[in-house]
């Protein structure tokens, strides 16, 4: 009832993370309109918990030029499985390898423009290994009690949207 028909399509910029597309639409009113489309073919966001505390990373992003808080999250290859980036992006940025991991949820990040897809994944079966940073990212792991985790959400030093949707759900999972 309410799609959108495409009638052409035009990439203004491909890149490594990204592409930014063009999409001419028709409209369900039938009226001709512009939507600018970022693709990125999504990550995945882990929520770790050992004795009661939850893996975060505190790393510099660009973006905000600041340093924010997330759980241990990464993007997907082009064609890789959700729940084998989850397991390679555990290990290579806490240095712990996952025994088992369960699907939380998948969100969409920006609905309104982005294709970005996320897959939050919950753990608490692990064994300590070394961490594997790519060569430009440095981040710092902490383990926070979990119910800090959710003060730390509420007083707004994790503005992450991936680690609160996953912090937050913690309870539906932490005793299955």
């Amino acid at each position: 009832m309410f799609k959108e028909k495409t009638l052409k399509s035009n990439y203004l910029f491909k890149g490594k993370v990204i592409n930014l597309r063009i999409d001419e639409v028709e409209t369900y009113s039938n009226r001709i309109s512009t939507r600018e489309i970022v693709e990125h073919n999504g990550g995945v966001g882990i929520v770790a918990v050992e004795d009661g505390n939850v893996f975060l990373v505190r790393q510099y992003r660009r973006p905000f030029d600041e340093i924010i808080y997330e759980i241990p999250a990464g993007k997907l290859e082009m064609g890789e499985e959700p729940l084998s980036c989850a397991y390679r992006e555990l290990e290579e940025e806490t240095g712990y390898k996952a025994l088992d991991m369960k699907l939380m949820t998948s969100i969409y990040t920006s609905p309104g423009f982005c294709t970005e897809k996320l897959y939050i994944y919950f753990c608490d079966k692990m064994v300590k290994t070394k961490t594997n940073f790519d060569e430009d990212e440095y981040l710092e792991l902490i383990k926070v009690p979990i119910l800090e985790a959710k003060k730390m959400i509420l007083d707004g030093t994790i503005k992450d949207a991936k680690s609160i949707v996953g912090i937050l759900m913690l309870n539906d999972f932490i005793h299955k």
